[in-house]
């Protein structure tokens, strides 16, 4: 364990979130997500929940200022329910940390999966509420 890191953020994540350059992407996947058909590069972390692995994440990285959409969560197929309250679980965390970065924008289901596709990693979670998966782009450290 070391000091000042959460214990949700296990080596390989903490490897890959030292190794993400800013700009680049990581997809805090649910439990239901296709990571592996999707990405090559995937960290588990099993019966974690989003919110509390994305509040250890944002104390160790920041989220990009230089694009419109810093975070990205999938919209619901049509005739869904969506449940309000997983995004503001999300921007809680967001806000706590990094109270600046403009709303969360939602994304067409498919155009999710290419951009996940495109992504440094994705992140395996214990996550189980629907539509619950959230991109976020890493950011140039404030000096």
């Amino acid at each position: 364990m070391l000091i000042g890191i959460s214990p949700v953020i296990g080596p390989d994540l903490l490897n890959v979130l030292y190794r993400m350059g800013h700009g680049d992407e990581l997809v805090l996947a649910d439990a239901f997500f296709t990571g592996d058909s999707l990405n090559s590069r995937v960290i588990r972390a099993d019966g974690l929940r989003i919110p509390e692995l994305l509040d250890g994440i944002l104390a160790l990285i920041n989220l990009d200022t230089y694009v419109k959409d810093p975070v990205v969560m999938m919209q619901p197929v049509p005739g869904d329910y969506l449940d309000p309250d997983v995004e503001a679980s999300y921007r809680r965390v967001i806000d706590k940390h990094w109270p600046a970065t403009p709303p969360i924008v939602r994304m067409e289901r498919f155009a999710f999966y290419e951009r996940a596709r495109k992504a440094f990693a994705v992140v395996m979670t214990g996550e189980t509420v629907k539509y619950g998966n959230i991109i976020i782009k890493k950011g140039v450290i404030p000096v």
